[in-house]
């Protein structure tokens, strides 16, 4: 089990399991939250404490509800917006590793996809080779 916290310990969550893989995306979304996302089901992850919440205003169809602590601004995680969990139902939510101690990532493959240059649709391709924490 991760046990992870923003700075201030208001928003903090447990995850079942260590991920498979984490992501440093260069969107912009990802690139200005400063997060690391590993992906995992709700019902893997145990948050505790109030986030506030942001969906981006620049796309039609955003999928992502970007929570954050409104005490001292640390990006926790993210939900899956309405039409998202609609469309693909709720099967994922977005964690930011960037908050869990690094010894506890040991050994876990950090991907550097190129979200800037991804039309939305299909796979990634990387900006650089992916590498172990």
């Amino acid at each position: 089990m991760l046990k992870l916290a923003c700075l201030c310990g208001q928003v903090h969550y447990e995850v079942r399991q260590r991920p498979d893989f984490i992501n440093e995306c260069n969107c912009t979304l990802c690139r200005k939250s400063g997060a690391r996302w590993a992906y995992f089901h709700p019902d893997d992850v145990t948050v505790q404490g109030a986030s506030a919440g942001y969906s981006r205003e620049d796309k039609p169809e955003p999928g992502a509800n970007l929570r954050f602590c409104p005490a001292c601004g640390s990006t926790t995680h993210f939900t899956l917006t309405e039409s998202a969990a609609a469309k693909f139902g709720n099967t994922m939510m977005g964690v930011n590793m960037r908050l869990a101690p690094e010894s506890d990532l040991a050994g876990i493959e950090l991907r550097y996809p190129d979200g800037a240059a991804w039309a939305g649709e299909g796979d990634f391709t990387y900006v650089r080779e992916a590498r172990i924490l």
